[in-house]
């Protein structure tokens, strides 16, 4: 069972960038799956997230407006299209996967059992 993020990189601020993660292993096809990122010296923080149907999409207040997620066709896929970059969107982002109890547990890391490794995305000023 593995989640492998991809897609980060070096972008100035004001750019975009489009992170993607992929399941294998097993079909994550019923699972909610969410982003989360970690900036140095910071806690682990909810960015996006979205149901296992894809019909419903949670963001933090922080990029609503900049981020947009959606899941592939087979639903084993997720991606994170990041506009509007701004230097404190720097961290090492987390793609998880899991079955949050009610919409309030969306934003919560417990809600989910499965991370990938993470990639790092860094924005310039």
């Amino acid at each position: 069972v593995q989640l492998v993020e991809s897609g980060g990189g070096l972008v100035q601020a004001g750019g975009s960038l489009r992170l993607s993660c992929a399941a294998s292993g097993r079909s994550f096809s019923a699972y909610a799956m969410g982003w989360f990122r970690q900036a140095p010296g910071k806690e682990r923080e909810f960015v996006a997230a979205i149901s296992w149907s894809g019909d419903e999409t949670y963001y933090a207040d922080s990029v609503t407006g900049r981020f947009t997620i959606s899941r592939g066709d087979a639903r084993n896929t997720v991606h994170l299209q990041m506009n509007s970059l701004k230097p404190e969107d720097t961290a090492v982002y987390y793609c998880a996967a899991g079955r949050p109890w009610s919409d309030s547990y969306y934003q919560s890391d417990a809600s989910y059992d499965c991370w990938g490794q993470g990639t790092q995305v860094a924005v310039s000023s």
